[in-house]
């Protein structure tokens, strides 16, 4: 069966960050991801996991100033240093919190700045972060975004991630498969995802349009939780979707597609 775990940036999000942890507990979750801990002390979300008996499974690198609108740095040639320091930072707060991988999200491709440039530097710093990371036992994992929600962005597409990963070469890096992101840019989910299940270490889900909750949209996801099933797949499931009421009321799909039988 497939494990889900709630994520706490995109649901929830009705009630303070810290507040979310109890909210998804409650709600049957046994693990939880979000985007960034940077924000409140390790020791407070540490207590919250642990008081609520919540596994963490994923939080990601420190991606810029995301209220400014910057969706991650790591393909920006003039922010190597700030890329590199944040990789530390993630490593303080993965190991506080026993988090196993970590996400890279690219960035959105600086103007002016060619693409063996943009391809290079993102390659140099995944090198550098894969190394760091599997020091500390953790995966590294790279997420390509569509570029309808964040035009520019350059990491957009399965194929172009592997490419990457592939020069990159470290046995701890790894794909985070996004299948709403896949859906809107590529399709193909099923076969995608059975010919590289090898290589991906999370999947995270969002039906579409609209980014809300499975079943709500195009994505047939009974058959797709099956399909993961089918062919093995044994990481976690990230809830990354935007409740179209509020969070609880629109958890019913777990169970509808999830039976066996309609």
């Amino acid at each position: 069966m497939p494990r889900f775990a709630a994520n706490l940036t995109m649901t929830f999000t009705e009630v303070p960050f810290l507040e979310r942890f109890e909210r998804a507990a409650r709600a049957g979750f046994e693990a939880v991801e979000f985007l960034f801990p940077y924000g409140n002390a390790p020791e407070e979300i540490r207590d919250r996991l642990a008081g609520n008996r919540l596994q963490l499974v994923l939080h990601n690198l420190p991606a810029g100033n995301w209220e400014a609108g910057e969706r991650g740095i790591a393909c920006h040639p003039d922010r190597v240093a700030e890329f590199r320091d944040g990789v530390a930072r993630a490593i303080a707060y993965a190991g506080a919190l026993g988090v196993k991988q970590v996400n890279c999200l690219a960035g959105k491709a600086p103007a002016g700045v060619g693409d063996a440039l943009l391809r290079r530097t993102f390659v140099e710093n995944l090198k550098y972060a894969a190394a760091a990371l599997e020091r500390a036992g953790i995966r590294l994992l790279v997420e390509p975004i569509n570029t309808f929600d964040i035009p520019g962005f350059y990491l957009c597409r399965t194929a172009q991630a592997l490419s990457i990963l592939d020069e990159v070469g470290a046995a701890n890096a790894f794909l985070q498969y996004d299948v709403y992101h896949a859906q809107r840019m590529e399709g193909e989910l099923a076969a995608t995802l059975q010919k590289h299940l090898a290589r991906i270490a999370h999947v995270q889900i969002a039906d579409n349009p609209g980014r809300n909750e499975p079943g709500t949209g195009e994505i047939d996801y009974r058959f797709l939780f099956a399909h993961l099933d089918r062919i093995g797949y044994a990481g976690w499931i990230g809830c990354e979707y935007k409740p179209a009421t509020t969070t609880e009321a629109g958890l019913g799909w777990r169970e509808r597609l999830t039976r066996s039988t309609p």
